[in-house]
């Protein structure tokens, strides 16, 4: 309709561990600018102020965030259905969102969220076995210490776009190529985000999923940067 304001797809971006929203505002401002022009970004803080030392002291000023604590091994998890409970009220409160940006630990509770619509409450006492159903790319570094957590979390996804960088454990800067895959996979996920359905609209069954208890082997699976769209 003629004079009608389109509203851009809403984005909700989750930083890394004992990092803050400000610094991944700051990590992916590296990127092309004009891939996020389309969207509308929100970077809120972890729930909890960060537990012990920051990597990015001297680095980038604080405050410091976390949104669940863990053992050294990855295998008990603490205050994360807690945290699950506070991003389904933030979402609840400030969307409807139309998919997660998130890097580490941020990109953990993307999955999480974004899993979390297309289960059936029954089996989220269990690991995910079907692939979710949502567009999605996701950055592995090939001196990643957590590389192979992040081809698990790209292989729950259906159809993942996986763009690979020689780098560690950071948001990466991208070269060309990768810059072009990007601008196309952001392309296609804006002009189907027109039909597709908002992540505020399954708040409920975020919830249930916190109810039922949050799968480790899911949580375990965060590890890299990955973006997730048209939820």
């Amino acid at each position: 309709m003629e004079g009608e304001i389109v509203k851009k797809p809403k984005i909700l971006c989750l930083h890394g561990f004992r990092t803050s929203g400000s610094f991944l505002k700051k990590q992916i401002s590296k990127w092309d600018p004009s891939l996020f022009t389309q969207f509308h970004m929100e970077f809120p803080d972890g729930k909890y102020p960060a537990g012990g030392k920051s990597d990015i002291e001297g680095i980038f000023p604080p405050p410091y965030f976390e949104w669940f604590q863990f053992e050294k091994d990855f295998t008990v998890y603490f205050n994360l259905e807690e945290c699950i409970s506070y991003l389904c009220e933030y979402i609840t409160a400030n969307g409807p969102f139309d998919g997660f940006l998130g890097f580490s630990q941020g990109a953990t509770l993307s999955a999480l969220l974004i899993g979390s619509k297309f289960r059936d409450p029954s089996i989220c006492d269990v690991a995910y076995k079907d692939p979710i159903k949502a567009k999605s790319v996701h950055f592995i570094g090939d001196k990643d210490w957590l590389k192979l957590p992040s081809e698990d979390l790209a292989s729950a996804f259906d159809k993942p776009l996986i763009i690979r960088h020689p780098q560690g454990h950071t948001v990466p800067r991208l070269d060309e190529v990768s810059t072009s895959q990007l601008k196309k996979w952001v392309t296609e996920v804006v002009g189907q985000s027109k039909v597709g359905v908002s992540v505020g609209e399954h708040i409920e069954a975020c919830s249930t999923n916190q109810d039922k208890g949050v799968n480790g082997v899911e949580a375990n699976k965060g590890s890299e940067t990955v973006e997730v769209a048209q939820a």
